[in-house]
């Protein structure tokens, strides 16, 4: 009879013999079994990608080997020319939100596209600006953001409209980049409307390459230009070799990221007001906080939801998303003079998804009373119980008391962030784990763990072959039973599966 309230509760006390197990394991008996594992994957129905994680990660000699960061395609226009239905086309699939209505994609979402044999990130952009009067400086906006953080610009244009006065000033800011710009004219859905395409030439940007979305018509030259255009490896997301660590200030409007900054560069580097939101644009700086050098980037600060935003509010979370992206590490500034607000919460949830580091700076600690503390711990309790990981450090940023503290805060967040598990190693743990406490059966079934791999770090990401679905509360005790044998303090941590069946077997 299977326990089907196993696992239910994500609440497990810790196994402290788990650790004296695995210490009981040489790394000679781990990577034998691994190798015997990995073996047995063999009677296994896998993919391309499947042999490309589990064959480029480590050298002969056993070291490890980070894959190259996939170049960056990102799609620009304005709204309504066709960019998610393009988006849709090459990636083979319908992934992207398409409808009749300019401004239906709201953030810049990214996916893993290939052709033929090249594998690359493709970027749908949107963020568009509801209204009318603020649509053009909304699509030159998001262009810019686009450029920054993209290797190569697919620049889309409706071929049955022209190039309007919008796609003007996009036009002007691609003028000036030395990335690749690929004009792409779009809804050509036959071969009357070439010379529609041909008029596109009047960009200044190169051939206009005419598609239609739609049909298909047109994609696969488009895509066989855009490989020969995009760069092996993204040189965007590189880390400078030797260089300080990137840090993105995060929080509310009037958190105190300013005030922070500026004592942390010793002198008024930034505009501080006490009218929430005066800062527009991030601001890098290098800082030398206890003798170490840190880029910080000063971030304008989030409001609501993007697409409830107007005017300079909507451009500044753009920014703010574009700094977290170029950042290693966050850390989130929180007012503990004020309750913990949703707004905290969902700016905290955005470094998870962006996979960076974190740490919780709470700021304005010389102003706490003894009641204030008490319900500031609840409320830590309650609201951020799922980054209990994080970091934490008190400080003042006006007066700069303990704004020392962040810095082994931040290195032990980014050395999580960098670790790395040897694959011997990670399956002696799962081995373990699972024979301590299998995954409860369901449905007369119980799902196996084949092999398990760590696919990258940056976050730290662990690819599990697996027989069947795991439970997400299975994978999240996973999750806790790894930071508490290996730390990752500071790091999120990412589990991906990869349900494969046997040779032969009837799907």
């Amino acid at each position: 009879m299977s326990d089907e309230s196993e696992f239910v509760d994500d609440d497990f006390g810790d196994d402290p013999e788990l650790a004296a197990r695995l210490a009981g394991i040489d790394d000679a008996e781990s990577e034998q079994r691994a190798d015997a594992l990995r073996q047995g994957l063999s009677d296994y129905e896998l993919e391309d990608d499947d042999e490309d994680i589990l064959g480029g990660l480590e050298d002969e000699d056993g070291e490890y080997r980070p894959q190259p960061a996939l170049p960056v395609l990102a799609v620009v226009g304005r709204p309504n020319v066709g960019k998610s239905a393009l988006v849709n086309r090459i990636l083979g699939r319908r992934e992207a939100v398409v409808q009749d209505t300019p401004g239906v994609t709201r953030d810049r979402v990214s996916y893993k596209a290939h052709w033929n044999t090249t594998s690359f990130t493709l970027v749908d952009t949107g963020g568009w600006e509801p209204d009318a009067k603020g649509i053009a400086h909304s699509v030159a906006m998001q262009a810019e953001v686009a450029i920054d953080l993209a290797d190569g610009i697919l620049f889309v244009v409706d071929s049955t409209v022209g190039a309007t006065a919008t796609d003007e000033q996009v036009v002007k800011l691609l003028r000036g980049t030395s990335k690749p710009v690929i004009v792409v004219a779009n809804k050509v859905d036959d071969i009357r409307h070439e010379s529609d395409a041909s008029a596109l030439w009047n960009l200044g940007l190169g051939q206009p390459w005419p598609v239609s979305a739609l049909h298909g018509r047109g994609v696969a030259d488009l895509l066989d230009h855009v490989l020969t255009v995009l760069p092996k490896e993204s040189a965007i997301a590189k880390p400078e070799p030797g260089g300080p660590r990137r840090v993105a200030l995060l929080g509310r409007p009037n958190v105190g990221k300013s005030s922070l900054l500026n004592k942390a560069a010793g002198s008024e580097r930034v505009v501080v007001n006490e009218l929430a939101g005066t800062t527009r644009d991030p601001v890098d700086e290098l800082v030398d906080i206890a003798g170490k050098s840190w880029r910080f980037v000063d971030t304008a600060g989030i409001r609501r939801r993007v697409h409830m935003q107007q005017g300079a509010d909507f451009y500044a979370s753009l920014r703010t998303t574009a700094a977290l992206e170029k950042a290693e590490v966050a850390v989130v500034l929180l007012d503990v003079s004020e309750p913990i607000s949703e707004q905290d919460v969902r700016i905290i949830d955005l470094v998870l998804e962006s996979g960076r580091a974190l740490v919780l700076a709470f700021n304005k600690w010389d102003l706490l009373d003894d009641d204030r503390r008490r319900y500031l711990e609840r409320e830590i309790e309650q609201d951020l119980a799922h980054v209990a990981w994080a970091p934490r450090v008190n400080i003042s940023a006006t007066t700069g008391r303990h704004i020392e503290k962040l810095v082994p805060a931040l290195e032990v967040a980014l050395e999580s962030w960098d670790q790395r598990i040897p694959t011997g190693k990670f399956n002696a743990f799962l081995a373990e784990l699972v024979a301590a406490h299998p995954h409860p059966v369901r449905g007369g079934k119980q799902p196996r763990i084949l092999f398990g791999t760590q696919a990258s770090t940056r976050p730290p990401t662990f690819v599990l072959f697996t027989s069947g679905f795991l439970d997400p509360q299975y994978r999240r005790f996973i999750q806790r039973r790894l930071r508490e044998i290996y730390g990752f303090e500071g790091s999120p941590i990412v589990i991906n599966m990869r349900v494969r069946e046997r040779r032969g077997k009837k799907k």
